[in-house]
Protein backbone atom coordinates (compact mmCIF):
# COMPACT_ATOMS: atom_id res chain seq x y z
CA UNK A 1 0.00 0.00 0.00
CA UNK A 2 2.61 2.35 0.95
CA UNK A 3 3.45 2.66 -3.41
CA UNK A 4 -0.26 3.49 -3.53
CA UNK A 5 0.26 6.14 -0.92
CA UNK A 6 2.65 7.78 -2.15
CA UNK A 7 1.57 8.42 -5.88
CA UNK A 8 -1.11 10.17 -3.78
CA UNK A 9 0.89 12.42 -2.26
CA UNK A 10 4.01 13.36 -4.34
CA UNK A 11 1.75 14.72 -7.16
CA UNK A 12 -0.78 17.96 -6.97
CA UNK A 13 -4.23 17.12 -8.95
CA UNK A 14 -3.44 19.18 -12.71
CA UNK A 15 -6.53 21.46 -14.38
CA UNK A 16 -7.17 20.58 -17.79
CA UNK A 17 -6.48 23.28 -20.32
CA UNK A 18 -9.10 25.21 -22.80
CA UNK A 19 -9.03 22.84 -25.80
CA UNK A 20 -7.85 25.54 -27.91
CA UNK A 21 -4.65 26.15 -25.97
CA UNK A 22 -1.42 25.41 -27.65
CA UNK A 23 0.90 23.33 -26.03
CA UNK A 24 4.66 24.72 -25.86
CA UNK A 25 7.60 23.03 -26.96
CA UNK A 26 9.96 22.58 -24.13
CA UNK A 27 12.34 25.72 -25.13
CA UNK A 28 8.68 27.25 -25.33
CA UNK A 29 8.07 27.44 -28.57
CA UNK A 30 4.94 27.06 -29.58
CA UNK A 31 4.49 24.29 -32.24
CA UNK A 32 3.43 25.02 -35.32
CA UNK A 33 0.62 24.02 -36.71
CA UNK A 34 0.60 20.55 -39.46
CA UNK A 35 0.61 21.64 -43.54
CA UNK A 36 -1.66 18.70 -43.85
CA UNK A 37 -5.23 18.17 -42.13
CA UNK A 38 -6.06 15.31 -40.48
CA UNK A 39 -8.53 12.53 -42.79
CA UNK A 40 -11.81 12.32 -41.74
CA UNK A 41 -12.43 9.28 -39.00
CA UNK A 42 -14.03 6.39 -40.15
CA UNK A 43 -17.77 5.92 -38.32
CA UNK A 44 -16.66 3.28 -35.38
CA UNK A 45 -19.54 0.56 -35.42
CA UNK A 46 -22.00 0.15 -32.37
CA UNK A 47 -21.44 3.52 -30.85
CA UNK A 48 -24.29 6.49 -31.17
CA UNK A 49 -24.22 10.09 -33.24
CA UNK A 50 -23.33 11.33 -30.50
CA UNK A 51 -19.98 9.49 -29.63
CA UNK A 52 -18.67 9.44 -33.18
CA UNK A 53 -18.97 12.46 -33.16
CA UNK A 54 -16.90 13.02 -30.21
CA UNK A 55 -14.42 10.68 -31.73
CA UNK A 56 -14.26 12.89 -35.17
CA UNK A 57 -12.80 15.98 -32.62
CA UNK A 58 -9.43 17.23 -33.83
CA UNK A 59 -7.67 15.83 -31.10
CA UNK A 60 -3.82 16.95 -31.94
CA UNK A 61 -3.35 18.56 -28.05
CA UNK A 62 -4.28 16.41 -24.89
CA UNK A 63 -7.26 18.06 -23.59
CA UNK A 64 -8.93 17.14 -26.43
CA UNK A 65 -7.90 13.63 -26.09
CA UNK A 66 -8.70 13.25 -22.44
CA UNK A 67 -11.92 14.73 -22.60
CA UNK A 68 -12.69 11.91 -25.72
CA UNK A 69 -11.43 9.62 -23.16
CA UNK A 70 -13.94 10.36 -20.83
CA UNK A 71 -17.01 10.49 -23.05
CA UNK A 72 -16.06 6.58 -23.48
CA UNK A 73 -15.60 5.75 -20.22
CA UNK A 74 -18.37 3.94 -20.01
CA UNK A 75 -18.35 1.75 -23.77
CA UNK A 76 -14.76 1.18 -22.40
CA UNK A 77 -16.01 -0.70 -19.37
CA UNK A 78 -18.17 -2.57 -21.15
CA UNK A 79 -15.76 -4.36 -23.87
CA UNK A 80 -16.09 -7.54 -25.28
CA UNK A 81 -12.87 -8.54 -25.54
CA UNK A 82 -10.74 -11.77 -23.78
CA UNK A 83 -8.46 -9.41 -21.65
CA UNK A 84 -11.42 -7.78 -19.95
CA UNK A 85 -13.15 -10.98 -19.58
CA UNK A 86 -10.52 -12.63 -17.69
CA UNK A 87 -9.66 -9.49 -15.95
CA UNK A 88 -9.21 -9.83 -12.29
CA UNK A 89 -10.89 -7.39 -9.57
CA UNK A 90 -9.68 -6.06 -6.67
CA UNK A 91 -6.11 -4.62 -8.29
CA UNK A 92 -5.30 -1.00 -6.94
CA UNK A 93 -4.87 1.12 -9.44
CA UNK A 94 -3.92 4.96 -9.69
CA UNK A 95 -3.48 8.25 -12.52
CA UNK A 96 -1.84 10.37 -12.50
CA UNK A 97 -0.14 13.77 -13.97
CA UNK A 98 3.08 15.01 -13.68
CA UNK A 99 4.53 18.06 -15.26
CA UNK A 100 8.18 16.76 -15.71
CA UNK A 101 11.82 18.90 -15.62
CA UNK A 102 11.39 19.56 -19.67
CA UNK A 103 7.83 21.14 -18.67
CA UNK A 104 5.79 18.60 -20.47
CA UNK A 105 2.74 16.99 -18.58
CA UNK A 106 2.97 13.03 -18.61
CA UNK A 107 0.14 10.82 -17.76
CA UNK A 108 0.92 7.64 -16.00
CA UNK A 109 -0.57 5.03 -14.33
CA UNK A 110 0.01 1.94 -11.79
CA UNK A 111 -1.41 -1.45 -11.38
CA UNK A 112 -1.09 -2.86 -7.75
CA UNK A 113 -1.10 -6.38 -6.44
CA UNK A 114 -4.54 -7.01 -4.10
CA UNK A 115 -3.61 -5.72 -0.78
CA UNK A 116 -2.28 -8.16 1.72
CA UNK A 117 -0.24 -9.55 -1.51
CA UNK A 118 3.52 -9.42 -1.42
CA UNK A 119 5.15 -7.63 -4.51
CA UNK A 120 7.50 -9.63 -6.02
CA UNK A 121 8.96 -6.90 -8.40
CA UNK A 122 8.07 -4.11 -10.80
CA UNK A 123 7.65 -4.03 -14.42
CA UNK A 124 7.47 -0.90 -16.34
CA UNK A 125 5.61 -0.78 -19.42
CA UNK A 126 6.66 1.04 -23.16
CA UNK A 127 3.49 1.46 -25.38
CA UNK A 128 3.44 1.16 -29.14
CA UNK A 129 3.18 3.65 -31.60
CA UNK A 130 -0.62 3.35 -32.68
CA UNK A 131 -1.26 2.66 -29.03
CA UNK A 132 -1.50 4.05 -25.23
CA UNK A 133 -0.68 3.08 -21.62
CA UNK A 134 -4.46 2.68 -21.15
CA UNK A 135 -7.19 0.72 -22.79
CA UNK A 136 -5.60 -2.95 -24.10
CA UNK A 137 -2.81 -2.38 -21.63
CA UNK A 138 -5.41 -2.35 -18.67
CA UNK A 139 -6.14 -5.56 -18.97
CA UNK A 140 -2.91 -6.99 -19.73
CA UNK A 141 -1.95 -5.17 -16.42
CA UNK A 142 -4.79 -5.99 -14.56
CA UNK A 143 -3.57 -9.84 -14.88
CA UNK A 144 0.44 -9.18 -14.41
CA UNK A 145 -0.67 -7.01 -11.36
CA UNK A 146 -2.38 -10.14 -9.93
CA UNK A 147 0.25 -12.31 -10.26
CA UNK A 148 2.17 -10.16 -7.93
CA UNK A 149 3.96 -7.60 -9.77
CA UNK A 150 3.66 -3.44 -9.79
CA UNK A 151 2.94 -2.67 -12.84
CA UNK A 152 3.42 1.48 -13.77
CA UNK A 153 2.97 2.23 -17.79
CA UNK A 154 2.88 6.02 -18.75
CA UNK A 155 1.99 7.67 -22.45
CA UNK A 156 5.25 9.20 -24.25
CA UNK A 157 4.64 12.92 -25.00
CA UNK A 158 2.37 13.59 -27.86
CA UNK A 159 0.35 10.48 -27.11
CA UNK A 160 -2.63 9.22 -25.34
CA UNK A 161 -3.12 10.98 -22.31
CA UNK A 162 -0.12 13.23 -21.89
CA UNK A 163 1.03 16.61 -23.50
CA UNK A 164 2.09 17.13 -26.84
CA UNK A 165 1.15 17.16 -30.73
CA UNK A 166 -0.51 14.15 -30.61
CA UNK A 167 1.61 11.17 -32.88
CA UNK A 168 4.73 13.62 -33.27
CA UNK A 169 8.09 12.71 -32.26
CA UNK A 170 10.58 15.11 -33.03
CA UNK A 171 13.32 13.51 -31.31
CA UNK A 172 13.24 9.27 -30.68
CA UNK A 173 16.09 9.59 -28.24
CA UNK A 174 14.24 13.02 -26.64
CA UNK A 175 10.90 10.54 -26.18
CA UNK A 176 13.38 8.22 -24.24
CA UNK A 177 14.91 10.49 -22.12
CA UNK A 178 10.93 12.07 -20.85
CA UNK A 179 10.85 7.96 -20.24
CA UNK A 180 13.99 7.46 -18.31
CA UNK A 181 13.16 11.10 -16.87
CA UNK A 182 9.35 9.44 -15.15
CA UNK A 183 10.40 6.02 -14.57
CA UNK A 184 13.13 7.12 -12.32
CA UNK A 185 10.98 9.06 -9.96
CA UNK A 186 8.67 6.31 -9.74
CA UNK A 187 11.15 3.65 -9.17
CA UNK A 188 12.37 6.23 -6.60
CA UNK A 189 9.61 5.83 -4.21
CA UNK A 190 9.09 4.24 -1.49
CA UNK A 191 7.57 1.05 -1.88
CA UNK A 192 8.82 0.79 -5.66
CA UNK A 193 12.80 1.46 -4.71
CA UNK A 194 13.30 -2.15 -3.02
CA UNK A 195 12.05 -4.01 -5.52
CA UNK A 196 13.61 -5.31 -9.32
CA UNK A 197 12.83 -3.60 -11.64
CA UNK A 198 11.97 -4.67 -15.59
CA UNK A 199 11.45 -3.21 -18.70
CA UNK A 200 8.61 -4.18 -21.17
CA UNK A 201 8.26 -3.29 -24.39
CA UNK A 202 5.84 -3.66 -26.83
CA UNK A 203 6.16 -2.93 -31.26
CA UNK A 204 7.99 0.74 -30.89
CA UNK A 205 7.87 0.37 -27.10
CA UNK A 206 10.09 -2.56 -28.00
CA UNK A 207 12.36 0.14 -29.55
CA UNK A 208 12.12 2.37 -26.27
CA UNK A 209 12.83 0.00 -24.32
CA UNK A 210 16.06 -0.96 -26.18
CA UNK A 211 17.03 2.32 -25.72
CA UNK A 212 16.64 3.03 -22.27
CA UNK A 213 18.54 -0.32 -21.64
CA UNK A 214 21.82 1.02 -23.38
CA UNK A 215 21.59 4.44 -21.90
CA UNK A 216 21.38 2.60 -18.53
CA UNK A 217 23.02 -0.82 -18.59
CA UNK A 218 23.25 -1.30 -15.17
CA UNK A 219 20.09 0.29 -13.60
CA UNK A 220 17.39 -2.29 -14.87
CA UNK A 221 17.10 -6.35 -13.78
CA UNK A 222 15.51 -7.48 -17.07
CA UNK A 223 14.29 -6.25 -20.71
CA UNK A 224 10.78 -8.03 -21.78
CA UNK A 225 10.39 -7.27 -25.60
CA UNK A 226 7.11 -8.22 -27.42
CA UNK A 227 7.60 -7.80 -31.44
CA UNK A 228 10.21 -5.52 -30.84
CA UNK A 229 10.52 -2.39 -33.13
CA UNK A 230 14.30 -3.32 -33.90
CA UNK A 231 13.34 -2.88 -38.14
CA UNK A 232 10.68 -1.96 -39.74
CA UNK A 233 9.32 -4.71 -41.69
CA UNK A 234 9.49 -3.83 -45.88
CA UNK A 235 6.11 -4.85 -46.19
CA UNK A 236 5.21 -1.35 -45.02
CA UNK A 237 8.28 0.46 -45.81
CA UNK A 238 8.07 2.96 -48.72
CA UNK A 239 10.56 2.38 -51.68
CA UNK A 240 13.76 4.11 -51.27
CA UNK A 241 13.25 6.97 -53.69
CA UNK A 242 10.21 7.79 -51.97
CA UNK A 243 11.79 7.45 -48.44
CA UNK A 244 14.53 9.89 -49.80
CA UNK A 245 12.03 12.46 -50.74
CA UNK A 246 10.13 11.99 -47.52
CA UNK A 247 13.17 12.31 -45.28
CA UNK A 248 13.77 15.44 -47.23
CA UNK A 249 10.16 17.23 -46.70
CA UNK A 250 9.96 16.13 -43.05
CA UNK A 251 13.10 19.10 -42.71
CA UNK A 252 10.43 21.67 -43.96
CA UNK A 253 7.26 20.05 -42.96
CA UNK A 254 7.99 17.72 -39.97
CA UNK A 255 4.41 17.65 -38.74
CA UNK A 256 2.68 16.83 -41.92
CA UNK A 257 0.48 14.08 -42.20
CA UNK A 258 2.59 12.72 -45.42
CA UNK A 259 3.79 9.82 -44.86
CA UNK A 260 2.30 6.58 -46.91
CA UNK A 261 1.12 3.79 -44.62
CA UNK A 262 -0.68 0.55 -44.34
CA UNK A 263 -3.84 -0.37 -42.97
CA UNK A 264 -1.59 -1.40 -39.68
CA UNK A 265 -4.99 -2.87 -38.15
CA UNK A 266 -5.24 -5.95 -41.10
CA UNK A 267 -1.80 -6.24 -40.16
CA UNK A 268 -1.83 -6.39 -36.72
CA UNK A 269 -4.87 -8.18 -35.56
CA UNK A 270 -5.40 -11.70 -36.75
CA UNK A 271 -8.73 -12.14 -35.07
CA UNK A 272 -10.83 -9.37 -36.88
CA UNK A 273 -13.30 -9.14 -34.00
CA UNK A 274 -11.04 -7.91 -31.85
CA UNK A 275 -9.30 -5.66 -34.65
CA UNK A 276 -12.82 -4.06 -34.49
CA UNK A 277 -12.41 -3.95 -30.51
CA UNK A 278 -9.48 -2.09 -31.25
CA UNK A 279 -11.25 1.27 -33.44
CA UNK A 280 -12.42 1.95 -29.81
CA UNK A 281 -9.16 3.25 -28.53
CA UNK A 282 -10.69 6.49 -30.09
CA UNK A 283 -6.99 8.27 -28.50
CA UNK A 284 -4.85 6.18 -29.82
CA UNK A 285 -2.94 8.25 -33.05
CA UNK A 286 -4.32 6.40 -36.42
CA UNK A 287 -3.83 9.03 -39.09
CA UNK A 288 -1.42 8.95 -41.72
CA UNK A 289 1.97 9.29 -39.73
CA UNK A 290 4.00 12.80 -39.24
CA UNK A 291 6.98 12.88 -41.70
CA UNK A 292 9.61 13.92 -38.35
CA UNK A 293 8.01 11.20 -36.51
CA UNK A 294 8.73 8.91 -39.57
CA UNK A 295 11.97 9.67 -40.27
CA UNK A 296 13.00 9.55 -36.53
CA UNK A 297 11.50 5.92 -36.06
CA UNK A 298 13.95 4.85 -39.02
CA UNK A 299 16.82 6.29 -37.22
CA UNK A 300 16.01 4.74 -34.33
CA UNK A 301 15.86 1.17 -35.93
CA UNK A 302 19.06 1.89 -37.67
CA UNK A 303 20.75 2.77 -34.09
CA UNK A 304 19.36 -0.16 -32.54
CA UNK A 305 20.45 -2.68 -35.22
CA UNK A 306 23.78 -0.75 -35.01
CA UNK A 307 24.37 -1.82 -31.18
CA UNK A 308 22.54 -5.10 -30.65
CA UNK A 309 25.59 -6.53 -29.43
CA UNK A 310 25.54 -3.63 -26.01
CA UNK A 311 22.32 -5.22 -25.50
CA UNK A 312 23.72 -7.16 -21.96
CA UNK A 313 20.63 -7.13 -19.88
CA UNK A 314 18.65 -10.57 -18.90
CA UNK A 315 16.27 -10.64 -22.16
CA UNK A 316 12.73 -12.30 -23.42
CA UNK A 317 11.76 -11.36 -26.56
CA UNK A 318 8.18 -12.62 -28.00
CA UNK A 319 7.42 -12.13 -31.81
CA UNK A 320 4.37 -13.45 -34.00
CA UNK A 321 6.38 -15.37 -36.89
CA UNK A 322 3.76 -13.77 -39.14
CA UNK A 323 4.57 -10.61 -38.25
CA UNK A 324 3.82 -7.94 -41.52
CA UNK A 325 4.46 -4.68 -39.33
CA UNK A 326 8.03 -5.08 -37.50
CA UNK A 327 10.19 -7.94 -38.77
CA UNK A 328 10.55 -11.20 -36.51
CA UNK A 329 13.74 -12.02 -38.50
CA UNK A 330 15.58 -9.00 -36.96
CA UNK A 331 14.10 -10.76 -33.21
CA UNK A 332 16.04 -13.59 -34.08
CA UNK A 333 19.36 -10.94 -34.91
CA UNK A 334 18.82 -9.64 -31.82
CA UNK A 335 18.69 -12.96 -29.84
CA UNK A 336 21.83 -14.06 -31.41
CA UNK A 337 23.65 -11.20 -30.98
CA UNK A 338 22.75 -9.83 -27.26
CA UNK A 339 25.79 -9.89 -25.09
CA UNK A 340 23.78 -11.98 -22.86
CA UNK A 341 23.69 -16.33 -21.91
CA UNK A 342 20.82 -15.35 -20.15
CA UNK A 343 18.08 -14.42 -23.44
CA UNK A 344 15.05 -16.69 -24.62
CA UNK A 345 13.49 -15.97 -28.27
CA UNK A 346 9.76 -17.33 -28.39
CA UNK A 347 7.79 -16.92 -31.80
CA UNK A 348 4.55 -18.33 -32.23
CA UNK A 349 3.26 -20.04 -35.37
CA UNK A 350 0.90 -18.19 -37.12
CA UNK A 351 0.78 -14.77 -35.18
CA UNK A 352 0.68 -11.36 -35.98
CA UNK A 353 1.88 -8.23 -34.23
CA UNK A 354 -0.15 -7.33 -31.81
CA UNK A 355 0.49 -10.84 -29.77
CA UNK A 356 -1.06 -9.47 -26.84
CA UNK A 357 -4.60 -8.20 -28.16
CA UNK A 358 -5.10 -9.32 -31.40
CA UNK A 359 -4.49 -13.31 -31.59
CA UNK A 360 -7.04 -16.07 -30.41
CA UNK A 361 -7.96 -16.15 -26.67
CA UNK A 362 -5.71 -18.98 -26.16
CA UNK A 363 -2.59 -17.51 -28.10
CA UNK A 364 -2.99 -14.44 -25.63
CA UNK A 365 -3.16 -16.66 -22.59
CA UNK A 366 -0.16 -18.14 -23.62
CA UNK A 367 1.68 -15.11 -24.20
CA UNK A 368 0.88 -13.40 -21.26
CA UNK A 369 1.33 -16.66 -19.26
CA UNK A 370 4.88 -16.48 -20.70
CA UNK A 371 5.65 -13.30 -19.62
CA UNK A 372 4.44 -14.05 -15.90
CA UNK A 373 6.77 -17.14 -15.96
CA UNK A 374 9.90 -15.33 -17.08
CA UNK A 375 8.79 -12.58 -14.36
CA UNK A 376 8.56 -15.21 -12.23
CA UNK A 377 11.87 -16.98 -12.35
CA UNK A 378 13.77 -13.58 -12.53
CA UNK A 379 12.33 -11.88 -9.80
CA UNK A 380 13.36 -14.12 -6.87
CA UNK A 381 17.23 -14.08 -8.33
CA UNK A 382 19.86 -12.58 -5.99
Amino acid sequence: MAIYTAAITRHRPIQLQPLDRVWGTPTGRPLRRAAVVAVARKAIEGVGDELNAVAAENMDFAPARRRVRYAFADVHRRLDHFLFKIAPTGIQMEERYEMNSKGVEVFWKSWLPKPGTTTKAALFFCHGYGSTCTFFFEGIAKIIADAGYAVFAMDYPGFGLSQGLHGYIPSFDGMVDHVIEQYAAIRAMEGVRELRHFLLGQSMGGAVALKIHLKQPEEWDGVLLVAPMCKIAEEVTPPGPVLKALTLMSYVLPEAKLFPQKDLGVLSFRDPTKRKVAELNVISYSDQMRLRTAVELIKATQDIESQLKKVRSPLLILHGAADKVTDPNVSKILYNMANTNDKTLKLYEEGFHCILEGEPDGRISSVINDIISWLDSHSDKN
